[in-house]
């Protein structure tokens, strides 16, 4: 009997522990298929927050780069001013009382007496170009010539005070001096950071967003064509939105535009060329619109200090507005012609250029237009 006790008791413990195995065995995957399926839970969070965070970036970075389209292809402008041939200096056979020079001493050596007058008007553009027609060199071994143009390095200072803003320096005067005075000059330039562009060296500048290329040549009776090709080959790889192109070209003394002139610029326009602004015939030429591009074909003296007494006093002050809408050139007719003397007085030349107004005003842009086509223009003074 107690045999029989002992195998129902071992049958009974052997029963319990089974149950009580079985019962842990439940809890436990119970509670791992609890774990498990908060891990996915959490994982699937996670997931769908990284997910989340990915989307949001990809909208932001897509947002930004439509916002830079969006600035890229909005409406921008840009205000260009241009004078003709400035010569900062002066050829020392002059008789001395009448040079350029001796009005700085007069004004108590006011580098800024000389564009006192047209400063103002320069401020209102966004940016000012004038062609440099002479050197600042202390350099004294002139080149043998009939005029060598020269003044110290100290008066760079006038076209700072000035509002100039670019210079264009190609032309028969750069080398009056040789190597050492064109060096030189571009030197003085470079001390205050005023750029420039001559022969090879061209110019790219971005002003409001509007990239520039510039290049300037000296080519009087062109024929040099390879020399734009060039110039272009290399502003084009810069991507620029507009080119300026200044040409030293032309026969002195003539008001007409000759038909090399016209050929080369119709040739640099139909190349890319977006405004031509001319100098060296110290006369005022006119204006031609060509395929929507301007040409100004002679500027003529402006800032003069290469004759003391110039028989023709007529400049100008030349401004267009350029405006690029969706990257393109926006083709409009937004130009004005500033009517101007190279001297303040008639009697003489006080190197001290104005703005003419009146009939006087009148008679210079009549002059200009004489020999203009392609464009029609009110006069309003």
């Amino acid at each position: 009997m107690k045999k029989v006790l002992n195998i129902i008791l071992n049958i009974l413990l052997t029963i319990f522990c089974i149950i009580i195995i079985l019962v842990i065995s439940m809890l436990a995957g119970l509670y791992l298929y609890k774990y498990l399926k908060n891990t996915e839970n959490e994982v699937a969070e996670t997931t769908t927050d990284v997910v989340a965070e990915v989307i949001e970036e990809k909208n932001t970075i897509e947002n930004n780069e439509l916002e830079e389209e969006k600035e890229i292809n909005k409406k921008k402008s840009i205000t260009i001013s241009a004078v003709g041939d400035c010569t900062i200096g002066w050829d020392t056979r002059y008789i001395a009382q009448k040079r350029f020079d001796a009005y700085l001493e007069k004004n108590n050596g006011n580098y800024g007496y000389y564009l006192e007058k047209v400063k103002d008007v320069f401020s209102e553009d966004d940016i000012t170009i004038v062609n440099l027609e002479g050197t600042f060199t202390e350099y004294k071994k002139k080149v043998p010539k009939e005029f060598n143009f020269s003044a110290p390095p100290e008066y760079k200072n006038v076209l700072t005070l000035g509002n100039v803003d670019v210079v264009s320096f190609a032309n028969n005067h750069s080398y009056d001096f040789g190597e050492i005075g064109y060096n030189d000059t571009l030197e003085a330039l470079d001390s205050i950071n005023m750029p420039y562009y001559s022969y090879e060296k061209y110019l790219i500048k971005e002003i409001n967003g509007i990239k520039l290329g510039f290049f300037a040549l000296s080519d009087i009776s062109c024929k040099n064509y390879k020399d734009i090709d060039q110039a272009l080959e290399y502003i084009k790889k810069e991507e620029t939105d507009l080119i300026i192109a200044s040409m030293h070209w032309g026969t002195e003394g003539s008001y007409k535009q000759n038909a090399a002139q016209i050929k080369m610029a119709h040739y640099m326009i139909d190349k890319g060329v977006d405004l031509i602004l001319g100098s060296h015939p110290h006369r005022l030429q006119g204006i031609e619109k060509y395929k929507e591009r301007y040409i100004v074909y002679s500027m003529a003296n402006f800032c003069f200090g290469g004759n003391t007494n110039p028989e023709d006093k007529d400049s100008m002050i030349y401004r267009q507005t350029f405006t690029i809408e969706d990257g393109k050139l926006k083709i409009d007719d937004n130009i004005n012609i500033i009517p101007a003397s190279v001297s303040g007085v008639k009697y003489t030349n006080n190197y001290q250029p104005i703005v003419l107004e009146g009939k006087e005003g009148k008679r210079v842009l009549n002059k200009i237009l004489r020999y203009s086509k392609g464009f029609e223009y009110e006069i309003n003074i």
